[in-house]
């Protein structure tokens, strides 16, 4: 019988001690996919995601599919519209073995245009939001980002 519970406990301090490292793992990933975002880097964000990975942004209503589809029509787009954002994340994330979720503020000034048809206007934004991440072998495999658009476009003047 102590054998018996012995190695239960065991497994059981190896199932918490791996969900533990998966935790860290998540927030270690979540932690250098920002500071390449608070770098303006969209090449290095990209790396951080899977080759598949699906990046849905509420306010556009379609996921991106793909790494390069997300680096090129997201993180490239917000970084080049925006080229001194700042992204941080607000409190303390929900972490479990294969994702995370957690709240963030994002600023900077519109210096650049958002696309040939959407010119720069040169206005400070400052809005607030969730995103909801899975994590697959080390790279982000979906994101989900939900934020006040209304909010967002008010401030730019739209």
């Amino acid at each position: 019988m102590k054998t018996m519970l012995r190695s239960f406990s065991f497994v059981v301090l190896c199932a918490a001690a791996s969900l533990v490292q998966a935790a860290d793992d998540a927030k270690a990933i979540i932690d250098g996919y920002m500071a390449a975002w608070n770098a303006h880097d969209a090449t290095k964000a990209g790396e951080f995601l899977a080759e598949d990975a699906e990046y849905y942004d509420v306010t556009v209503g379609t996921a991106q599919k793909g790494r390069a589809a997300a680096r090129d029509n997201v993180i490239k787009v917000f970084v080049t519209a925006i080229p001194d954002l700042k992204w941080e994340m607000t409190g303390a994330p929900i972490v479990s073995a294969d994702g995370i979720a957690f709240q963030w503020v994002f600023s900077g000034t519109n210096t650049g245009a958002w696309s040939a048809e959407t010119p720069a206007t040169g206005k400070p934004v400052k809005f607030e939001g969730v995103s909801f991440v899975r994590i697959k072998d080390g790279k982000i495999a979906y994101q989900g980002d939900y934020y006040d658009a209304l909010g967002f476009n008010k401030q730019l003047g739209w």
